[in-house]
């Protein structure tokens, strides 16, 4: 049944995907007249007034466009001209290193918060009021603090990537069932073996959920970002192209943002698979 059920979804899938492209193949191709106009004007409009070719690209324009760039992803003719395989990594770089800095602080500090009433009343407070600022409303004072816009952008994604996890984490050790944890006092299991042998395994599936939650987030927010700090990065790119008026470029680059952002999104669901357990 699990197999059948894949294969219909692959197909509606399908489907959909087909449909998708002949209605933007239908929509973007050229339905108006020739202009006339002088040569040396109608140089300077280019097809879109000329020709009556629509000013958006269409499927076939873009695929072209990303063969090319698929050819040739780590090319640098210069600072506002990088390939995409350059722009991902540094994208994905800052992000793995703000993401990693928030695994490092917020699993801990969950761990704190969910095994002791005092500190999760002592601190949710101070968690509800920084949870719902948005991450870019710290990206001025990083880069004036920081005065650096790579690791401004490192601190967004640090910011953004902290609250899900903190909180999964918190949730996930204090629901940690009653009945083990007395077992281990029992047999008078210390504080930290107990914590790494009864309480992480248990809470590990609900942790897992917040590291993809927040994955997701920080794959969000670099590429708002990267259009404030400017210099490299998918979102760099993305602004720069705008700026460029090259939209089948910026296409690209968000077809892309998709695709990493469900590679990133997958593999952590694979991971939260291997460790969840019927009870």
């Amino acid at each position: 049944m699990t197999a059948s059920l894949r294969l219909r979804a692959a197909v509606v899938s399908i489907v959909l995907l087909a449909v998708f492209l002949g209605a933007w193949h239908l929509a973007t191709r050229s339905t108006g007249t020739a202009a006339n106009m002088s040569p040396e004007y109608a140089k300077l409009m280019g097809m879109t007034a000329t020709q009556g070719k629509s000013a958006m690209p269409g499927p076939l324009d873009v695929g072209a466009k990303l063969w090319e760039h698929l050819k040739r992803p780590f090319y640098d003719n210069g600072p506002n001209d990088k390939g995409l395989g350059i722009q991902l990594a540094f994208s994905l770089g800052r992000v793995m290193l703000g993401y990693l800095i928030a695994v490092a602080i917020a699993i801990p500090l969950g761990f704190l918060i969910g095994m002791s009433p005092l500190m999760s009343k002592a601190l949710d407070p101070f968690i509800q009021i920084m949870k719902p600022i948005s991450p870019l409303a710290w990206m001025p004072l990083a880069l004036y603090t920081i005065k650096d816009s790579s690791l401004s952008a490192i601190f967004v994604i640090f910011i953004c990537s902290v609250w899900p996890m903190l909180i999964n984490t918190a949730f996930g050790v204090a629901s940690v069932r009653k009945e083990w944890i007395n077992v281990a006092r029992t047999l008078e299991v210390g504080n930290v073996r107990r914590a790494f042998t009864v309480i992480l395994p248990a809470a590990a599936p609900t942790i897992l959920t917040g590291m993809r939650i927040s994955i997701g987030i920080a794959w969000l927010v670099i590429v708002a970002a990267e259009m404030l700090v400017g210099g490299t990065g998918i979102g760099y790119f993305v602004w720069n192209e705008w700026n460029n008026l090259s939209i089948t470029n910026v296409i690209i680059a968000i077809l892309l943002i998709g695709v990493v952002g469900m590679v990133l999104d997958q593999i952590l669901a694979r991971v939260s698979r291997l460790v969840t357990f019927p009870e």
